[in-house]
């Protein structure tokens, strides 16, 4: 079941029952906002069954934040063979934008002979796929949901509308990160680590050091630096409702917390050095 993106899914589906979908589909969007549910659903509409299962569905996706041209000649390989069981082969490349050179320029041979097969390419930084693989793509753009969406969802889901509202807020329109938030264990865990970073701002730089050391050794980087974002924002908006002196200090920490975010799982970077650097300038 898919919950918001309605004009997108009926634009999926205008082209299904028309029978004019590209050979290849682009699908951006910031993380977390259901692209990838959409794509899976869509999958499951063309080949009529779960595509996970299905023996004409191929799901890539990265490994240590790279795809690589193995993976890629691996699909290319299971999209040259006949469907079994459809009239075509579908195949979901996630992260689409993990895709190294190598493995654009192997990729883009595929996409100039396509065959009986539909690719989903999934990103949410369609700058870093060369400019004729984009070309090549039908695109969608998918947005981040309502704070009513995203709260109608939590209550339908038995959430209570208190905390329901806290956690809408808290989203920012991403349904995934919404759905996360069910597990109670992971609302604490949030709560916990906003107050960790509201305490290690106020720290001295030896324990900041100290405390990017220790980040590094657990597993979940990525979402902790989205609860980051989270709290400078609130502290943006806080600022500018009482003209604080300090908004233009929060918009550049926001700012360079983008640009760190982006280098770290986008690129070939010492996450360390640019952590350390990130709690350098906060």
């Amino acid at each position: 079941m898919i919950f918001g993106h309605k004009k997108q899914w009926n634009y999926l589906m205008k082209m299904a029952k028309e029978r004019r979908i590209p050979h290849a589909l682009l699908f951006v969007g910031q993380e977390g906002i259901g692209k990838k549910k959409v794509a899976f659903e869509f999958a499951k509409f063309l080949l009529k069954k779960e595509p996970i299962s299905h023996p004409d569905f191929i799901f890539v996706e990265p490994v240590n934040n790279l795809i690589s041209i193995e993976q890629i000649r691996d699909l290319i390989w299971k999209l040259s063979l006949k469907p079994i069981s459809s009239d075509f082969k579908i195949a979901i490349i996630d992260d689409a934008h993990s895709m190294g050179q190598d493995s654009q320029n192997c990729f883009l041979k595929k996409l100039e002979e396509p065959e009986n097969s539909i690719i989903i390419l999934i990103t949410p930084y369609p700058n870093l796929l060369f400019p004729t693989i984009l070309s090549r793509c039908q695109k969608i753009k998918f947005y981040p949901l309502s704070k009513s969406e995203i709260k109608n969802f939590l209550i339908e889901k038995k959430l209570d509308e208190e905390k329901a509202e806290k956690i809408a807020k808290i989203c920012q329109g991403k349904i995934g990160k919404a759905i996360s938030f069910l597990d109670s264990k992971n609302y604490e865990d949030f709560e916990r680590k906003v107050k960790e970073f509201e305490k290690i701002l106020n720290s001295p730089l030896y324990l900041r050091f100290n405390f990017v050391k220790n980040l590094l050794e657990e597993n979940d980087l990525k979402k902790t630096m989205e609860i980051w974002f989270y709290f400078l924002r609130e502290k943006l908006i806080e600022f500018l409702k009482r003209k604080d002196l300090k908004i233009k200090r929060m918009i550049r920490s926001i700012s360079l917390l983008e640009k760190i975010y982006y280098l770290i799982f986008t690129k070939n970077v010492s996450k360390r050095l640019a952590l350390e650097i990130l709690m350098l300038e906060l």
